[in-house]
């Protein structure tokens, strides 16, 4: 089951009140605030995401979009962006204890509260409304991603893990070209994959199932095709190479993130204990 804590990792999945007097009007889009995010440039993409909502008011992608910059802004105050974390269950287990920030805790909740409460009055009027679905697959992933990586609160995380699966199912149902979506199912897939045959039949009960290969297959999508988590996606199968022993496949897809996110040092410390690892590995 402490599998199931590593979503907080995968869902990724990825901004607070932070406003500028004037944002610059090429930061005024989603792509390019998540971007900086990518580039843990956080003041950047708070900008781009509180001009966005200026421009937005009504649409629930703004403040879903703000949960998942303060999220990953604390996820990289405490370290919970290091991959050996995910290396495997013992070196998971074997973190720190994390030291929340209560006050941007309660942003973040406040966040993805108004994104669920703009989603669900626009799915009120059209069930099938693609900026509502998208908003609540992200708020329930960032939910579980909270849960499991920072309060290490197994249960809940897999409810949430549950709430987002079946969120992006009636995503796709709707919109098959949101290749962004196939994130939360290919999480699922892999992490309940990942556990032992009784506790996944435990699961399965539970309306979950899994399937490893298949959650690969489906974070591919979104690493090739997706919009705004295609690099995220990419993070993810880099994680899952590490822990199906792939190394140099994991090493390729960092390689490329540093390319692609240069002022992202992780990317860079990430490759160095690769090599490092695979230098200590030779006889």
């Amino acid at each position: 089951m402490r599998r199931v804590i590593l979503l907080a990792g995968l869902l990724v999945g990825w901004l607070g009140a932070a406003m500028a007097a004037e944002p610059p009007a090429d930061l005024v889009t989603l792509d390019s605030g998540f971007r900086f995010l990518y580039d843990l440039d956080f003041e950047h993409a708070h900008q781009a995401f509180a001009a966005w909502q200026q421009q937005y008011p009504d649409n629930p992608l703004g403040p879903v979009c703000e949960g998942a910059a303060l999220l990953f802004s604390e996820f990289n105050r405490l370290g919970v962006l290091e991959l050996q974390f995910y290396q495997d269950d013992k070196a998971f287990d074997a973190r720190r204890q994390f030291a929340p920030d209560p006050a941007l805790r309660a942003r973040f909740d406040g966040a993805l509260d108004q994104a669920e409460k703009w989603a669900r009055a626009r799915l009120a009027k059209d069930s099938k409304n693609r900026d509502a679905l998208f908003a609540m697959t992200m708020a329930s992933g960032l939910r579980a991603d909270y849960a499991g990586l920072i309060e290490k609160r197994n249960l809940a995380s897999l409810h949430f893990t549950k709430q987002a699966t079946a969120w992006a199912q009636q995503l796709l149902a709707v919109d098959p070209g949101c290749y962004d979506a196939h994130l939360a199912t290919g999480v699922s897939q892999y992490i309940v994959g990942s556990m032992s045959a009784p506790v996944r039949w435990l699961v399965r009960l539970g309306g979950v199932s899994g399937d490893k290969e298949a959650g690969i297959r489906e974070l591919q999508v979104t690493a090739d095709r997706g919009q705004y988590l295609a690099p995220l996606a990419r993070i993810l199968l880099a994680i899952a190479y590490v822990r199906e022993k792939d190394k140099p496949r994991a090493r390729q897809l960092l390689v490329a993130l540093r390319n692609d996110f240069p002022q992202n040092p992780l990317f860079g410390r990430e490759i160095s204990k690769l090599d490092a690892q695979s230098c200590c590995a030779k006889p």
